[in-house]
C-alpha cells in the first residue's frame, strides 16, 4: 500500500524526534516535547483515515510515540535513581523508521538513556562530577576497580547493593504478579465450575418441574372424570328412589282405600 502524505510526514517527524532524543539536550529544550505532541495528533488523524496503514505498522508507530513520550516523562523526574528505573520500563520500537537505519533508532536511544541515567546515578553515589568517568566505570565491575580509594570502593559496593535491591524488588514484583495471575486463573476456573454445576442443577429442576406439571395435569383430568362419574351415579340413584317411592304410594293408596 502506498503511504499517504500524512504517513510520510509522520515518518519524517518521527525520525527527527528520534535524532533529537539521541542528542544531549539542554534542560530548557522544548522542541522535542512539541514534536511528540504533534506526533500524537498526527497518529490520531492517521488512525481515523479510510486508507490507513496495516494494524502492525500502526502499532509500531504507537509504540515509538509512547516510547518518546515516556522518555520525556522520565527526564522530568528529579532523582537519577527514578530516572534509571523509569528508563528500564520503556519499550522501544522493533523496526527501523527509515530504510537507512540498520537497527531501530529508538532502541539505540533506549540504550543511551539507560547508560546515561546509570552513569549519573553512579556519579552521584561516588561523589564524582565527571560523567565520562562514571560512564567508563559502568563498563567495568565495581569491585575490580583497583584505582579507587576505600571510600569509593565502599560507595561502589553500596551502589551494587542498591542495584541488587531494585533487581530483587522487580523479581519479587514479577513473582507476585505471576501469583496473582495464577490465583485469578484458579478463581476463574472455580467460578466456572460452580456456574456449570448451578446450570446443571437448574436444568434438572426445570425438568422435574415439567414432569410434575404433566403428572398434576393427568391427575386433575382423572379427578374431573371421576367427579363427573360420581355425579351421574348419584343422579340415577336419586331418580330410582323417587320412582320407587312414587310407585309405593300409588300401591298403598290402592291397597288401603279411604275410610268412610
Amino acid at each position: 500500500m502506498v503511504a499517504t502524505r500524512l504517513e510520510l510526514n509522520l515518518m519524517r517527524l518521527l525520525s527527527r524526534c528520534e535524532a533529537l532524543a539521541a542528542e544531549r539536550r539542554d534542560p530548557e529544550e522544548w522542541r522535542l516535547e512539541k514534536y511528540v505532541a504533534a506526533l500524537e495528533d498526527m497518529l490520531r488523524e492517521l488512525k481515523k483515515q479510510a486508507s490507513k496503514p496495516a494494524p502492525e505498522l500502526l502499532n509500531e508507530y504507537s509504540r515509538k510515540v509512547d516510547f518518546l513520550k515516556g522518555l520525556l516523562e522520565a527526564e522530568k523526574l528529579s532523582s537519577s535513581t527514578e530516572k534509571a528505573l523509569a528508563s528500564q520500563f520503556l519499550a522501544p520500537g522493533r523496526t527501523p523508521t527509515t530504510a537507512k537505519e540498520r537497527t531501530p533508532a529508538t532502541k539505540t536511544v533506549h540504550l543511551q538513556t539507560k547508560a546515561r541515567c546509570t552513569g549519573k546515578m553512579r556519579s552521584e553515589l561516588l561523589g564524582t562530577s565527571d560523567p565520562q568517568q562514571s560512564t567508563n566505570l559502568t563498563s567495568l565491575p565495581l569491585c575490580s576497580c583497583r584505582g579507587l580509594t576505600s571510600d569509593e570502593k565502599q560507595s561502589a559496593v553500596e551502589l551494587d547493593a542498591v542495584l541488587q535491591h531494585h533487581q530483587d524488588m522487580q523479581e519479587k514484583l514479577a513473582e507476585e504478579m505471576l501469583g496473582l495471575a495464577r490465583s485469578l486463573k484458579n478463581n476463574t476456573l472455580a467460578a466456572q465450575n460452580v456456574i456449570k454445576q448451578d446450570n446443571q442443577t437448574l436444568s434438572h429442576s426445570l425438568r422435574m418441574a415439567d414432569q410434575n406439571f404433566e403428572k398434576l395435569k393427568d391427575e386433575s383430568d382423572r379427578l374431573e372424570q371421576h367427579a363427573k362419574k360420581s355425579v351421574n351415579w348419584l343422579l340415577w340413584i336419586m331418580l330410582i328412589v323417587v320412582c320407587f317411592i312414587f310407585i309405593s304410594m300409588i300401591l298403598f293408596i290402592r291397597i288401603f282405600p279411604k275410610l268412610k
